[in-house]
């Protein structure tokens, strides 16, 4: 399966992103290309990844506007693939409103699992769309920055961007 890849820098953050015929199917700021090919086949073991910038140009464009605080909601197509657990939460995810956190447990609950909080935190460090599905909206329930595949630092990041927003 042919996946349609490119790299793009903005304010000091360098993002891998790949797409399948559907949709975005991955966001990742792994270190090196290598990071990002072992990250997209944990998702997607038969990709064949083809470089291609001017594929991914509009969604690059999205995700620019993003990070410079000038949209808040993604209009970009996503082709999410996980387990029916995992895509219930990251369902949950693209439910946070921009600018606002939510606990744990608040997305077990949201996915009628009350008790799968743990399971469900699992998940979202899953999440093979950073940003695009806003797991860094989930926050610790004392309100603790707690883990994220992008890094804390990007997460801290991406929270004061909304709190301006």
């Amino acid at each position: 399966m042919n996946i349609e890849w490119a790299n793009m820098q903005e304010g000091g953050w360098s993002l891998y992103l790949a797409r399948t015929e559907k949709g975005l199917c991955y966001i990742g700021s792994d270190p090196e290309f290598k990071d990002f090919e072992r990250s997209l086949k944990k998702y997607i073991p038969a990709a064949v990844l083809v470089e291609n910038k001017a594929a991914l140009r509009p969604y690059m464009m999205e995700l620019q506007e993003f990070l410079l605080g000038k949209r808040q909601i993604f209009s970009m197509d996503l082709d999410v693939k996980g387990t029916p657990f995992q895509e219930e939460v990251w369902e949950a995810l693209t439910q946070i409103p921009y600018g606002k956190t939510v606990s744990y447990s608040d997305i077990a609950e949201k996915i009628n699992r009350p008790q799968a909080v743990r399971a469900a935190g699992k998940a979202i460090g899953a999440n093979p769309l950073l940003i695009a599905v806003p797991c860094h909206r989930v926050i610790g329930k004392n309100g603790a920055i707690t883990g994220y595949r992008g890094g804390i630092e990007m997460k801290h990041h991406l929270l004061e961007l909304e709190k301006q927003g």
